[in-house]
């Protein structure tokens, strides 16, 4: 099976890639969106929720894929009562088809950082 790297500019100086494609599968490391493509700080967690699914269609692009291919979400928030306002803002970017989802509250290494996504899509 061919591997194949996706590196953004942005993340080019970490140890990890934004995403690798293996076969039909793209698997994207974790996105937060607590920062725009200018480097300026978003906050509140509706932003960074658009913000970090935004990045997201980024890479996939940069993948030769979009969120419709998207097969598998895990999405990490740091405080429960940000649940239902992410919901509302991650259901404008997956309307048909939607993937399988697991969310999960936790410490995030950035303590700006209020939402991270990573996911799974599947595409020939």
């Amino acid at each position: 099976m061919a591997k194949k790297t996706i590196v953004m500019p942005n993340t080019a100086e970490y140890p990890f890639s934004s995403a690798v494609r293996a076969g039909g599968y793209i698997f994207l490391s974790g996105n937060g969106g607590f920062v725009d493509k200018d480097g300026r700080k978003v906050k509140g967690i509706e932003s960074q929720t658009r913000q970090c699914l935004e990045n997201i269609k980024q890479v996939l692009e940069a993948a030769g894929s979009s969120l419709s291919d998207v097969v598998k979400t895990t999405v990490f928030i740091t405080d429960i009562d940000d649940f239902a306002p992410m919901n509302e803002i991650y259901k404008g970017y997956f309307t048909e088809d939607r993937p399988a989802r697991s969310t999960v509250v936790t410490g995030l290494v950035n303590p700006d950082m209020l939402i991270e996504v990573e996911c799974i899509a599947y595409t020939l």
